[in-house]
């Protein structure tokens, strides 16, 4: 797509970045984006998306070396600068003041030690921002502007907040920020909306889409949900093997997808709205029940009172914002968080609240799929020793029958028998997700806990794993409690939804139900803020 009369502020001309034992990353990549404009760059894992926007700011990772081509930036007095033909110091002065980045997780870019005001501080120091008149009363300004600038106080005593006493969402605004604290030319963000519930991603995604109009700012935005481009993009490229293979506005590249890759990523995504029919569940006794569930820290109640039951093949998705009370639910329900009042029952037995309490049996019964398969999965381990972990601890099974049992499981997971020798940072994302399903479904439970296991995931690897998962609990019987804040998941994984609030759970009925005719409030504003694909 070209655009006549229009100074870009970031041209990346034939960019060639290969590993050092040869294996091409990026195969000539070219994009451009204009003063004000939002690129979306979008892409499975292992595409070369995030190559291509670290190399926006003149970085190349280690174990990769640029073979070729150019990233010209544009300073403001409208002087064009290759960023990979400078030296490496020479980079690294532009790295904040002209180009920035925001990277996807808040908490780990953020110093736990420091307050944020003055985070934000440093950043202006490091540049010499405001070095004309009073530089110390010039940055001391601009910290409290660019906080109100991302919609959060500019006082005195929020900047004294550390980043544990933040959201996340208020981390990942404090992160944009210290981005835009210099006011750069160019702005690269690296999925800055993982994770993050559909009211949380809506304030990030107005937050970036205002400052880049504010501050005539080129945004490369690097993601792998479609939905949200169709959000916050003015423009779309689609990266495949190290190569854009399409590029064009939203409706264009969305709606009618030229490149089969890009129309098998579209094919993926969860649509809220789609009609999607999964198999009736047979009434019967249910498999887990919670009664009165209550949990406080101090004076801070998480959960108030909740009910709930999930019967044997079904799915319950609970859904609700970061700080909604999702995970501690289903921490109670595995044994992790004890200190609750109410019940948890696996069918009519009541289990003890400590999983240290519970029986060989109970323990088998219950499962738990964490959200990050890389920090749940030991990294020494292979991806049979893992899975045969739960086998040793809870089973008198011999060496050859757990042998039997693990090949079985992990075949069950669609997972290639060569897989089973590797470690976890030789499989990809989505393998590693398969493994950790193995490991929780190698015991043959009753209930399977699923807390966010595809919020990292791209469309394609994402809709793998629902399939699974949907294919498992019909073949096995399997009750599912699926932890989320991602509603467009509820037409393709589960049976019925429960709706959770501070603590509560305000609406509960089947899918159709919930979403055709949201009853609450709560409800409706979260369909509302749910980011769609171009109609």
């Amino acid at each position: 797509m070209t655009r006549v009369g229009v100074r870009d502020a970031l041209v990346v001309a034939d960019l060639r970045v290969s590993t050092l034992t040869g294996d091409e990353v990026l195969r000539g990549v070219s994009y451009d984006i204009a003063p004000g404009e939002v690129l979306a760059l979008v892409g499975e894992s292992g595409s070369g998306k995030t190559t291509a926007g670290l190399a926006a700011l003149g970085h190349v990772r280690r174990g990769l070396r640029h073979d070729g081509g150019s990233v010209r930036v544009r300073d403001s007095a409208g002087q064009a600068t290759d960023l990979l033909a400078l030296p490496h110091a020479a980079r690294r002065d532009l790295r904040g003041s002209t180009v920035s980045y925001v990277p996807q997780d808040p908490a780990s870019s953020l110093n736990p030690a420091l307050r944020v005001g003055v985070q934000i501080r440093e950043v202006l120091d490091a540049h010499g921002y405001g070095d004309t008149g009073d530089p110390s009363a010039d940055r001391a300004a601009r910290v409290a502007e660019v906080l109100t600038e991302v919609g959060l106080p500019g006082d005195e005593t929020y900047q004294r907040r550390y980043p544990h006493q933040l959201s996340g969402g208020q981390q990942q605004r404090v992160g944009i920020a210290m981005a835009f604290a210099c006011r750069p030319g160019v702005v690269v963000l690296d999925e800055p909306t993982t994770g993050l519930d559909v009211m949380t991603q809506t304030l990030v995604l107005d937050t970036v889409a205002r400052l880049t109009a504010h501050h005539d700012a080129a945004a490369l935005y690097i993601t792998h949900d479609l939905a949200v481009v169709a959000t916050v993009a003015d423009r779309v490229a689609v990266m495949y093997r190290g190569e854009i293979v399409e590029t064009g506005t939203p409706a264009e590249v969305l709606r009618a997808p030229s490149h089969a890759y890009t129309r098998t990523l579209v094919d993926a995504v969860p649509h809220l709205d789609a009609d999607t029919a999964l198999p009736d569940v047979a009434e019967a006794d249910a498999a887990l029940t919670v009664s009165g569930l209550s949990v406080s820290y101090g004076d801070h109640a998480v959960l108030r009172g909740v009910d709930a039951h999930v019967r044997p093949g079904e799915c319950l998705l609970l859904l609700g914002e970061s700080g909604s009370g999702k995970t501690t639910l289903s921490q109670c329900v595995a044994g992790l968080t004890d200190h609750y009042d109410g019940t948890v029952s696996l069918g009519d037995e009541i289990l003890p609240a400590s999983v240290r309490q519970r029986s060989a049996e109970a323990l088998r019964a219950v499962q738990y799929v964490f959200q990050s398969p890389f920090a749940s999965l030991n990294p020494r381990r292979t991806v049979a020793q893992s899975v045969a972990v739960p086998l040793e601890t809870l089973t008198d099974l011999d060496r050859a029958a757990r042998r039997e049992r693990v090949a079985e499981t992990l075949e069950r997971v669609r997972l290639a028998p060569g897989l089973a020798d590797r470690l976890p940072d030789q499989l990809s994302g989505g393998e590693r997700q398969r493994a950790a399903i193995a490991r929780a479904l190698v015991t043959t439970p009753r209930v399977l806990l699923c807390d966010e296991v595809t919020s990292a995931l791209d469309v394609s690897v994402q809709a793998t794993i629902i399939d699974l998962l949907c294919a498992l609990r019909e073949e096995l019987g399997t009750a599912m409690l699926f932890v989320t804040h991602n509603i467009a998941l509820a037409r393709h994984v589960a049976d019925r939804v429960a709706v959770l609030r501070e603590g509560r759970i305000v609406e509960t009925g089947t899918v159709d139900a919930v979403l055709g005719d949201p009853q609450h409030p709560y409800t409706r504003d979260l369909l509302a803020n749910t980011p769609r694909m171009v109609s």
